[in-house]
């Protein structure tokens, strides 16, 4: 195959009638077959000439390497670094006719634009938006569109005093804030979702503009609103097809209707902490079986107080977390119960823990049971500890072992002024209606659990409560408890306090935060509750703010949690929450 020939001086380019030498070497080409013979004679051999040179090109730069003193590679280096350069050769090689091969390949060229901009389409339900305001900005770079039947519904949840009715107008108050960044632009375009300030969200927001062509089932009555949901997505994909389209729902029922019509629908993901609950963090490490062989040697241990420290190294100190409770037990081998303090790179210092399941260490006549229940009283009775974090099954003592550790360290050791109490008012069954009296009197009903741990503390019927326990009568106990709606908490600062929230797993992250965020200097706050036993609609295991608040304090310096294993209430009790 003849070769062009090599260029008169340094850098300089080749002519046209260069190129055409090579061209008649491969323009012919065998007869086409017959799939192919309804195109032009032509078509196969220029399409083939514009291909092949693009493959032949190392080698074309090889051999003419050995041929002229400045090589052609060196040339194209050269005039590539020349913008003004390379845009006349560009010019001269497409004047060479079709059987020059193209700088860019065509292919190249289509999927430039393809990569850019969002993959997918969200269509969002009302209950998105009211579930989690702010979740416009949790698609990344994808878009999202707005049905109008999803604004009329937005409009209609916006009255009240409740969270639904807040974050409704929340979500109200989001949209006219893009609408009123956007001014000028056509909202047929899309509004930038990043135009307030959220640089997370890369995509735009749609509203529906116009009457949209759907064809549902007989059986999808056209007058209800989940039903017209689905046909903007169904016309959605036929419009935008091959782009995918996704219908975004925490109503399950929403989800199966638009999958038994062919459509593609995903629950709301972004407010789940965790996907699996078996994924949340226990508080509790067991340590491998060959611990005292592998750190025995190297460790080092001091006293100080009635504690023991224990520095250790090796690859167990990555697992680690601060105030997380490791154990090893094993025949013929001494047993050790410690909690991390420090961790410093590749090494870690756990200490003792106190044994209360002694009855000489009894806190306000309660003796723990198990070892998990040890290492919560470890965890409520340390003045360096501000939020501890308490899960576990019906019958595991949550509320006796923080109501126990409150009421010693308001009345015995005078370290917090009272013990404040709150729960979700969240009924298991129908809603019994209003109830009359003050704050206190309407939140009885719901502190049934505090009312029974109560009078096993006050009667004495866990032991020996001390001098101030056997002085101390039922009005003096109640005296130093207030039992605290959660409606009336915004606002509050607590000072000195010990917190008790129950029943936090109906609370959602954004109620949780606005309780925690109550703490004042020297108050202490104890979040309890059973994942098993979630009755707030739309939340899961995942999405729980008891789940959310487990997982964003785990490994801080003041913080603990611990999930109790066993329950202690009774025989009956354990079994039925084994079998039932």
């Amino acid at each position: 195959m003849p070769l062009p020939p090599a260029p008169s001086r340094r850098a300089a380019l080749l002519a046209p009638e260069a190129f055409a030498i090579t061209a008649p070497a491969r323009a012919p080409q065998p007869p086409v077959s017959a799939p192919i013979a309804q195109e032009p004679a032509r078509a196969p051999s220029a399409a083939r000439a514009r291909r092949k040179p693009q493959r032949a090109e190392p080698a074309l730069a090889a051999a003419a390497a050995h041929a002229a003193p400045p090589p052609p590679t060196q040339v194209e280096t050269r005039a590539r670094a020349s913008g003004t350069r390379q845009r006349q050769g560009a010019n001269a090689a497409s004047s060479a006719g079709p059987s020059v091969a193209p700088p860019i390949p065509s292919g190249a060229r289509s999927k430039k634009p393809a990569a850019q901009g969002p993959a997918k389409l969200f269509v969002l339900d009302t209950n998105v938006l009211l579930h989690d305001p702010t979740s416009l900005f949790r698609f990344e770079e994808h878009d999202i569109f707005l049905p109008m039947i999803v604004l009329e519904e937005l409009d209609s949840h916006k009255k009240g005093m409740t969270e639904v009715a807040r974050n409704g107008r929340q979500a109200s108050r989001t949209l006219d804030a893009l609408a009123a960044a956007a001014q000028g632009a056509d909202m047929a375009q899309g509004l930038r979702l990043d135009s307030t300030g959220q640089r997370a969200a890369g995509g735009h927001l749609f509203f529906q503009t116009a009457a949209l062509d759907y064809s549902l089932p007989i059986s999808f009555p056209p007058g209800k609103a989940d039903n017209q949901i689905l046909g903007v997505v169904q016309a959605l994909r036929t419009l935008h097809t091959p782009r995918e389209v996704v219908l975004v729902s925490k109503d399950i029922n929403m989800r199966v209707k638009a999958r038994a019509l062919g459509l593609a629908a995903e629950d709301y993901q972004n407010d789940k902490t965790l996907e699996d609950g078996d994924l949340l963090y226990a508080g509790v490490l067991a340590l491998p079986p060959d611990f005292w062989a592998k750190s025995g040697k190297n460790m080092e241990s001091w006293q100080s107080g009635a504690q023991v420290y224990y520095r250790i190294g090796g690859p167990v100190v990555a697992q680690l977390m601060i105030n997380q409770f490791v154990f090893f037990e094993a025949p013929g081998e001494p047993s050790l119960f410690a909690r991390v303090s420090e961790i410093r790179e590749k090494t870690a210092v756990l200490r003792t823990l106190k044994d209360y399941g002694s009855t000489r260490h009894a806190v306000w006549g309660v003796t723990t049971r198990n070892r998990e229940q040890n290492y919560a009283m470890n965890l409520l009775m340390d003045p360096e500890i501000d939020f501890v974090t308490l899960t576990g099954t019906a019958g595991t003592g949550k509320t006796l072992l923080a109501l126990a550790a409150g009421l010693t360290q308001v009345l015995d050791e005078r370290r917090y002024t009272e013990i404040i109490m709150t729960r979700a008012t969240v009924s298991v069954g129908e809603d019994i209606g209003f109830l009359p009296g003050t704050e206190e009197e309407k939140m009885g009903p719901w502190m049934g659990a505090l009312d029974d741990n109560l009078e096993f503390l006050a009667k004495g019927d866990g032991g020996n409560a001390g001098e101030w326990g056997r002085a101390a009568t039922n009005e003096l106990i109640r005296s130093r408890i207030k039992i605290k709606s959660m409606s009336f908490m915004r606002g509050r600062t607590f000072l000195n306090k010990y917190v008790i929230i129950d029943e936090a797993q109906n609370l959602t992250p954004k109620q949780m935060k606005t309780l925690i965020t109550r703490a004042g200097p020297g108050t202490k706050i104890i979040c309890m509750g059973n994942l098993a036993q979630i009755d707030t609609p739309y939340l899961t295991e995942g999405s729980s703010g008891l789940t959310y608040a487990v997982d964003r304090f785990k490994g801080w310096p003041h913080g603990g949690h611990i999930t109790l294993a066993r329950g202690e209430r009774s025989r009956l009790a354990d079994f039925a929450s084994e079998v039932l």
